[in-house]
């Protein structure tokens, strides 16, 4: 885990001021940096690198205590020693068995780190369909993506992520049933467990060295990223401009009529773009200086603030 998130701040770094289309609702929206995508992504594997460790810590737990727990026939000190030599901690309180919270616990934090890794995994998926062609899984020589279609790079360790993470939910389920047990034991649990401890260990394993190699060789198209920023002509600036409207002392109904106008011709015409139409609106020219109105536009203005946040995110 360590490596993916060591190489998602080296990729954050090398990215941090490449401009890429934000989207929401899967729509552009405004523009972002490549390199936030990746800084996103490291603190979300730094907290899961937390919970992994406070959920070892959670099942490293040990007990000796006899058929109901009750030390009945042993001494506590033989569970105290056998612990200690094996790096557990006693269980404060058991039956005959460890309660299974502890292990459910334990599964449902894979089950999240298998769910950023998916998260990585769709991002890039949508990034390398050929009408985006932001980003791209690295392609070997001699590759081959489809054995129909030889023209194919397809995004096949992503895909491959994506579906592992959907086995990897399925494993918390059974973990969280595995609590109710009748009185102090049942063996519900433990055939359960001899299956999805192994599987899911093994798994999130696998995911998170398919996820490195993933992420080290990714390969990104800056040039494509600044083509779809300007797929919209402009639109990507709306936002701001209501503001400066709004700032202006318009209502902000009337700032919204008046940048929505303008934006859905452009909408609907591709040889239109956003600057111009808002120019042609006298409410706009009115109260927004042509000083503001140009500085609006400027795409470096995406970038007054990125260093505020790598700063935050990594200290």
């Amino acid at each position: 885990m360590d490596i993916l998130i060591d190489s998602l701040k080296e990729r954050a770094l090398e990215h941090k001021n490449t401009l890429c289309i934000g989207r929401t609702h899967g729509i552009h929206a405004e523009v972002t940096t490549m390199g936030l995508k990746f800084a996103q992504w490291y603190d979300e594997m730094a907290r899961n690198r937390k919970r992994f460790i406070e959920a070892i810590n959670e099942i490293s737990i040990g007990q000796i205590s006899g058929a109901v727990g009750t030390f009945d026939h042993l001494s506590p000190q033989v569970e105290e020693f056998v612990c200690e030599n094996l790096g557990l901690k006693p269980e404060p309180v058991s039956t005959q068995v460890i309660q299974r919270d502890r292990h459910a616990y334990y599964l449902a934090v894979t089950g999240i780190i298998a769910g950023t890794l998916e998260k990585i995994a769709t991002e890039i998926r949508h990034l390398q369909k050929t009408e985006v062609l932001e980003a791209e899984e690295f392609f070997g020589k001699g590759q081959k993506g489809s054995s129909a279609m030889p023209h194919k790079r397809n995004p096949i360790v992503c895909e491959r992520i994506t579906g592992m993470a959907r086995l990897m939910r399925s494993y918390i389920s059974p973990a969280v049933e595995n609590i109710a047990l009748w009185h102090e034991r049942d063996i519900s649990h433990s055939s359960v467990e001899r299956v999805v401890f192994p599987d899911a260990t093994i798994l999130i394993d696998y995911m998170l060295q398919k996820s490195i190699d993933l992420i080290q060789k990714l390969i990104i198209y800056p040039e494509n990223m600044m083509k779809n920023i300007l797929l919209t002509r402009g639109l990507t600036y709306s936002q701001k401009v209501l503001l400066a409207l709004t700032e202006s002392g318009l209502s902000r109904e009337a700032s919204y009529a008046a940048v929505q106008d303008a934006a859905m011709r452009v909408w609907r015409d591709e040889s239109l773009n956003l600057k111009d139409e808002l120019l042609k609106n006298d409410v706009v020219k009115n109260n927004i200086t042509t000083e503001r109105f140009d500085s609006i536009f400027d795409l470096k203005n995406s970038l007054k603030n990125v260093d505020y946040i790598f700063n935050k995110a990594f200290k």
